[in-house]
């Protein structure tokens, strides 16, 4: 099948006018890039925060892509805008005095501080939380981490796979004898991001009980030993490792072929099993001692998975897809990333859409997994133009205009790049 383009992709659905923010009147500044950051505060920035993206005067590392990725005509690649919409970008020279001094005036404004920075940057410039905390005691600061900004691991350095590799993800989602292989998609970054979000939620819950702020130390390492899930208990309690994590969980369960592609689907529990059985006419068989319970079925897992895949291959996946699912067994199609972005599942909840760059291209945006019926996430904007608010944000969060962010371009606060762009017109 044709796989669809950005012009093929429909406009974003508005929420409902007048609906309130969940975090409306929430100030985040983030000193990150790549994912696990900006990923961080573009949850938030759903959710109604007001997000300025500080940025180096050369921008995110991500904004230009890997080189392979593709992205529009300022070179600003699709990660990029993936992981930065709805934020406002500034961009500061923090190895200027000037620019320094813009960092901690616009952190006395701020309600969360996140930051991905090796260890001890941020120190440097006086912009750690014992620093920031001193002046602004209701700052909610979050760390993001390879594995925590305290102890003796705490100057590492790691990036996704890093992560995923040394966590044990890795060796525990490679079967046995094949090359380990990380997650093509970033899901260390990801779920770091995701758990820095939480945590700054419960903080700012938390500082309206307690009136005060505090510091969130998010280790990348600890979010991928959380990964393990369950396999970390199972591995301690046996003491040993075993190939069973290898494998599905529960038994029938698995990939399977149809006549026409692959489905993957899962029976738990013994009614799922029965319902199964219904489902592939195979009514003999529900009785079969071997597969009588869930103990029984997984020590037998090769005969049942076997007399599945003899029936599955022998009709289509849509078959297969309506027969089971009519029958409540759960069940699923093996999809391309091209196959998911036009199937009818998302276009049903309007999870991929376009949104247009303030270049005038048309970029793919992906909602927010988040539904809430009273505070909606906001209506995408795509993701800013390096330093596009530079003037718009110190004038309104620090009322610097005028002569005075002239002086702070012609001091370099900005880069030397943009401060020829920055003064003020006459």
């Amino acid at each position: 099948m044709t796989s669809l383009t950005v012009d093929d992709l429909p406009d974003f659905r508005p929420r409902s006018k007048g609906a309130p923010t969940a975090l409306g009147g929430v100030r985040v500044l983030e000193f990150s890039q790549f994912v696990a950051g900006p990923f961080s505060a573009a949850i938030l920035a759903d959710l109604g925060a007001d997000v300025i993206k500080i940025e180096k005067p050369t921008g995110d590392d991500m904004r230009g892509g890997s080189g392979m990725e593709p992205g529009i005509a300022d070179g600003t690649g699709g990660g990029f805008l993936w992981a930065n919409h709805n934020k406002r970008s500034v961009t500061l020279d923090l190895t200027t005095a000037a620019g320094v001094h813009v960092a901690r005036d616009l952190a006395a404004t701020a309600d969360v501080i996140i930051e991905n920075f090796s260890a001890g940057v941020m120190e440097r410039y006086a912009l750690d939380y014992d620093s920031l905390s001193a002046d602004n005691p209701r700052l909610i600061y979050c760390s993001i981490s390879a594995a925590g900004r305290d102890g003796s691991f705490a100057d590492r350095l790691a990036f996704d796979p890093i992560t995923q590799a040394e966590s044990g993800f890795v060796a525990l989602n490679t079967p046995p004898g094949a090359k380990p292989r990380s997650l093509h998609t970033p899901i260390a970054d990801i779920t770091s991001g995701m758990s820095a979000a939480t945590a700054i939620l419960a903080a700012l819950y938390a500082r309206e009980r307690l009136g005060c702020g505090q510091r969130i130390d998010l280790a990348m390492f600890d979010q991928g030993v959380n990964l393990l899930a369950y396999h970390a208990g199972h591995t301690a309690l046996a003491g040993r490792d075993s190939e069973a994590p290898q494998g599905p969980v529960a038994a029938p369960a698995g990939l399977f072929q149809t006549a026409d592609g692959s489905i993957y689907l899962c029976c738990s529990n013994d009614r799922t099993y029965q319902r199964l059985m219904v489902a592939l006419e195979l009514t003999d068989r529900a009785d079969d001692p071997r597969f009588a319970d869930i103990a029984s079925r997984y020590a037998n897992a090769e005969v049942v998975i076997g007399l599945l895949a003899d029936v599955l291959k022998a009709n289509t996946t849509d078959h297969w897809l309506r027969v089971l699912r009519e029958h409540r067994v759960p069940v699923g199609p093996v999809r391309t990333v091209s196959e998911v972005i036009s199937s009818p599942e998302v276009r049903e909840r309007a999870l991929i859409t376009r949104v247009q760059h303030a270049s005038g291209a048309y970029v793919p945006h992906v909602a927010s997994a988040l539904r809430l019926s009273h505070t909606p996430p906001c209506d995408p904007v795509a993701a800013p133009a390096l330093g596009a608010h530079n003037r718009e944000v110190l004038e309104e969060a620090l009322c610097v205009g005028g002569d005075d962010f002239d002086a702070l371009a012609d001091a370099g606060a900005f880069g030397k790049q943009h401060s020829q762009f920055e003064r003020t017109p006459r």
